[in-house]
């Protein structure tokens, strides 16, 4: 039996387990994917303290080479449920763990559009963050799929520095904030399409344009542009433990900067909680403070 279980490899999951090893707990990490998370998709990270340029894919390499130098232990299996109770059982497609623990880590997945070659083109041209990738693009052409809050705040951290940016949304108005949307009809670089889906994407390696179709007449129409940025809403990875920890209506852990749950000796960390900022920096602070949490648990 392990001291503290940590669903997920992102930087949250691997964060905690490095306070927890730190602590003298011992600890298993379980992770379905890739270790490291979202962040190896990002070809060039730069928002990193200690790191004035890096990979995703380095970032995460360096953390996980931590954490093993630690001799925690890694499991690669996708989580199924966690049975509750004094001991923690969680549960997985190659067999059951226990821990006095749990860290859920889960992260949130961005939603895609769900077209040929769009996963691919991830950190090739598509991107979902422009705090994180919008220096990038900077004198660039850019284009922002979605019509919601976040579409609108993307589109207008593009807008300070690229040459152009179209918001590409499929219903004829937008669904967030009208002060967003006055804000963005300020700026003479943004052009809005509204009534519109994207059909596919131009490029081989890289995007270099994408097709669109206007709903109302099915016209079809080629643009180019650098990049594109999807906003159209985020996935959290926490369907497995509906049963165990209370989410919000969205489907995030409810939870607040002390990273408890409804259930005692379970933890959450990262993106698959409710919060407002989802960066590499708040989830790996989140990962600190849930292993703190866990430690103080155990006693």
């Amino acid at each position: 039996m392990y001291d503290i279980i940590i669903i997920g490899g992102g930087p949250a999951g691997l964060t905690a387990a490095l306070y927890a090893r730190r602590a003298n707990k011992t600890v298993l990490v379980i992770e379905k994917g890739t270790f490291g998370g979202q962040i190896t998709f990002s070809p060039k990270v730069e928002n990193i303290p200690g790191f004035a340029l890096v990979t995703g894919n380095e970032f995460a390499e360096k953390l996980v080479e931590q954490v093993l130098a630690l001799e925690a232990e890694v499991e690669c299996a996708e989580v199924l449920s966690i049975k509750d109770g004094e001991v923690k059982t969680v549960v997985t497609d190659s067999g059951e763990f226990q821990a006095k623990t749990v860290i859920i880590a889960t992260g949130a997945k961005h939603r895609l559009l769900g077209l040929e070659k769009e996963e691919a083109m991830v950190g090739n041209g598509i991107s979902f963050c422009a705090v994180c990738d919008g220096a990038f693009y900077e004198g660039k052409t850019v284009a922002v799929i979605g019509g919601g809050n976040s579409a609108l705040q993307e589109a207008l951290l593009l807008a300070e520095t690229s040459k152009k940016v179209y918001v590409v949304q499929n219903l004829d108005f937008f669904t967030g904030e009208d002060k967003l949307v006055e804000q963005l009809k300020t700026k003479a670089n943004v052009e809005v399409i509204l009534g519109t889906v994207v059909e596919s994407l131009l490029g081989e390696d890289e995007l270099t344009g994408i097709v669109m179709r206007r709903v109302s007449d099915n016209e079809v129409t080629e643009l180019a542009v650098d990049g594109m940025f999807v906003a159209i809403g985020l996935i959290p990875q926490n369907e497995a433990f509906a049963d165990v920890i209370t989410l919000n209506e969205m489907g995030y852990a409810d939870s607040g900067e002390d990273c408890l749950t409804t259930a005692p000796g379970i933890f959450v960390a990262g993106d698959c909680r409710s919060k407002r900022i989802r960066q590499v920096t708040t989830a790996a602070a989140d990962g600190a403070i849930a292993a703190l949490a866990a430690c103080n648990y155990i006693g």
